[in-house]
This record gives C-alpha cells, structure tokens and sequence, in this order.
C-alpha cells in the first residue's frame, strides 16, 4: 500500500530528496510540498515535467508551511520528511511534534539515498551556519585548482525561485549575460556572479541535481574537478571525494545546535575555522572544542575573512547605510557582516533604515526583528527589488556600504555615492587549503583533461 506523504521544506533540499528518492518510486505518493523560510516560493506547483508525468500528471502542489496539520488531515498523510537547512534544533522538533500531533511520521533524510555518485572526483563545501563563508572558501580552492592547471565546474546549491521551475531544470553560467538570461534574483546573482566575474569559472544550478551534475560533467569548456557550493549548513547533494566545512566563531556552538549544520561538522574530511580575525580568542577555542569532541579526526585549517574597500574616504567620519547579504541577516541570524566590519574599522556612522522600509522588507524585519541598523539585500522578486531600491533612496546617508559580493548598482538604480566591499578567505599556519588540495590531486593523478587557455 502506498504511503502518503508531504515533503517540508524551502525549494531546494525538498526538491532534491523528491528527486533522488520518491520520483517515480510507486511505494510513495508525495501529496504535497509545504514551502517556508523564503518568500514567495508557496502557492506554486512543482510541475509534472519535473515530477513525472506517469505519477504526478498534475504536478505537486506547494503549500506555506503554516497549513501542514490541516494538510496532514486532508490528504490521511502517513509521513513528513523535512528536508530544509539552518535551523535550530528547537525549531526542527517543533515541526516533529506538529506533525506527530496530527498523526503522521517525521522523517529526516540522510546521504546515503539522496547522493548523487558523479564519474568525475568531487570536492564538497558545507558549513555550520549560514554566512561562515563557504562562497570565498570555494573561490580560494577554485584558485588553487586553476593554478595547478585544472579546470573546475562549480555546482551552487539550489535557487530556483523562478515562478516556472521547468526554466530552472539545469542553469549554466559562464558570463555576466547569463544572469540576466535566467532571470536571477539578487540571492542568485550573489552566489554565481562573484564565479563568473572574479575566478571566471563555469558553475552550475538549478533544480534537477542529477540532470545538473551530468551536464557539469561535460561542460564544453572541460572538467576535471567537480566543486559542490553548499547552501546555507546543509551537507552536499553530492557524494564527495573531498568534504570541506566551514565554522564560524562568531556564532561559536552552532555547530552542535543547529540542523543540518552538525551533520556537516561530524562529515567533513577538512574544518576551516574562518573569521578568526574578528572573532574572540574564547568563542574560537569554544568552536574548536566543539569540533575536536563531534569530529577529533577532521583537519583543522584556520582562516581569516579579509576585507578589500574601494573608497574607504566615503566613510571616514560619514554616516552610511550598510547593506549585507540578505540570507545571512535573516535564517543566518548574523549581527554583523563584511559591510559592518568596514563600516566600523573607518569610524563610520550607521544609519537605521527601520524607518524608511517599503512595501515587503517591513514584513521581512517584522518576521527579523533582530536585524537591527542593517540592510539585507533582499531581492527574491522583481517587487522585493523595488522594494530595495526604495528603501535605499529614500534612507539619508552620505554613502551607501554594499557588503554583497555583487555589482549591486548594476541591478538597481542607488543615487548616494557607493562603497564596495570585497572579501576573500586568507589561511592563518599551516595546513593551508592548498596542502590538502595538493594532496588531493596526487590522491587521484589528476591531470588536465583539456588544455588551459
């Protein structure tokens, strides 16, 4: 007899335990997607293209996670499988007792039925939490792997928040252009732009991983090394070769409260232990405890987040609007970010735009009230991205601090004078990453499978 069941989750794990386990398995009839943690992405279908037509002829309905007991109800459902990142466990056993409540099974999916094998050797980063740096850890591997002479396709955890999702079956970006022609939200352009423009590398994203991974496999450009690009603290979609966490001392014991970030903490073959510039010597030894009692056999590399400022004048003495990557303020809980740190090393006023927000980041700082004095980067739509604009013109500062790592004027029109901030990881001692990737690339005699330009 079939099992019913609803998969919990913010359009991206979801999709991809449906995919790699229940589509078109006849033991299982998915009823229903419940959608949270992003906005916008309920009261959507996932399509019957993607779901399969045989089973699902209909597509799968996506509903706000807030129904699921009347869900459960309705559709005489049998299990709920969570299947999203970057919560604490406080919250995750909420949602079991919601479901238990209504009578149904909670189930936690794990990697060994919603891995994807690839034929190429496969590098995975994952992290804690949410904004530990795991985008300028892949950068810097990426780095290292380029100069030994290979080529690399970097895989991005899902994004796809695009109203049709058949769009986003498998994406590829390899230039500027390739952002506007998939339509990119600001989150998207944040993750893939800093690829595209900084390590011109290929990298890859969607909806279908196993669709995705088979055609980063081929990329006409070559491939050596497949490089997955976690999102927030979720383990890879991948199986890896080589598995690389990132911790953040700055938010010292989330990786050993929050799911699935300590799941990634006990996988990992590597722990990079980022931002110990700005961290404190107890929350540094705090995480470092932590990892040694969960994982005492991870290598242990230790790194700094180092800022780069185009016009550090604009800020000396001024008052300024920061805005930090959207994620990290919000499901990341993060205080402070790379705009802040700039901000605060050249004397900088922050102005608080709590008064000035438009249209949907009200609803986004009434949902984060512990945002505070910043701005996230919010731009999950063309509306939110007004939105922004908005906020920002209508915000008085004498300059505007973007700490995302995109061109953020490129997209929307901000009318004060402009800071940017970079930010790129730096290892602190020995072992560096590139002792571990050197080792690596002897590991499996990697050699170029097509020449470099």
């Amino acid at each position: 007899m079939k099992k019913n069941v609803i998969i919990i989750g913010a359009a991206g794990r979801d999709f991809h335990n449906f995919n790699t386990y229940f589509r078109g398995n006849k033991n299982y009839n998915v009823v229903a997607f419940t959608a949270e943690q992003i906005p916008g992405i309920d009261s959507r279908i996932y399509p019957k293209e993607l779901a399969g037509t045989d089973l699902y002829p209909n597509g799968i309905q996506i509903y706000p996670e807030s129904k699921l007991p009347e869900l459960i109800k309705k559709f005489d459902v049998d299990e709920c499988v969570f299947a999203y990142s970057d919560k604490p466990y406080n919250y995750v056993m909420g949602i079991s007792s919601i479901v238990n409540a209504a009578g149904a099974d909670f189930t936690l999916m794990g990697p060994k039925y919603t891995q994807v094998k690839s034929t190429k050797p496969v590098i995975a980063v994952g992290a804690t939490r949410t904004g530990c740096g795991k985008s300028q850890t892949s950068r810097k591997i990426i780095e290292y792997l380029v100069g030994m002479g290979l080529r690399v396709v970097a895989v991005r955890h899902p994004m796809p928040y695009d109203p049709d999702l058949n769009k986003q079956k498998v994406q590829r970006f390899a230039a500027v252009e390739d952002l506007k022609k998939h339509n990119c939200t600001i989150e998207e352009m944040e993750e893939y732009e800093p690829h595209v423009v900084t390590k011109r590398n290929v990298i890859y994203a969607g909806v279908d991983y196993e669709a995705i991974l088979r055609e980063a496999e081929k990329d006409p450009d070559g491939c050596d090394v497949v490089l997955w690009d976690g999102g927030n603290n979720d383990f890879p979609f991948y199986a890896p070769d080589l598995f690389i966490g990132v911790a953040d001392p700055l938010r010292p014991g989330a990786e050993v409260s929050y799911y699935p970030g300590e799941v990634v903490a006990r996988m990992a073959d590597v722990i990079v232990i980022n931002k110990i510039d700005s961290a404190s010597l107890e929350n540094i030894n705090i995480v470092r405890a932590n990892l040694a009692k969960i994982n005492p056999n991870a290598t242990i590399i230790d790194a700094a987040s180092i800022l780069t400022v185009d016009k550090p004048e604009l800020m000396k003495g001024k008052k300024v609007l920061v805005v930090e990557d959207g994620p990290t303020l919000t499901h990341g809980e993060m205080k402070i970010g790379a705009g802040t740190v700039a901000a605060m090393k050249y004397g900088a006023e922050l102005v608080d735009p709590r008064p000035y927000l438009a249209g949907s980041l009200k609803n986004t700082f009434t949902t984060y009230p512990n945002i505070g004095t910043l701005l996230p980067a919010m731009g999950y739509g063309e509306q939110q991205m007004k939105d922004l604009e908005k906020t920002i013109a209508d915000t008085p500062c004498d300059a505007v601090v973007i700490g995302t790592p995109i061109d953020l004027p490129r997209f929307i029109k901000v009318k004060q004078p402009v800071v940017k901030i970079g930010y790129e990881l730096q290892e602190i001692g020995k072992p560096t990453l590139e002792d571990v990737l050197t080792d690596f690339v002897k590991k499996f005699k990697l050699q170029p499978t097509k020449p470099m330009k």
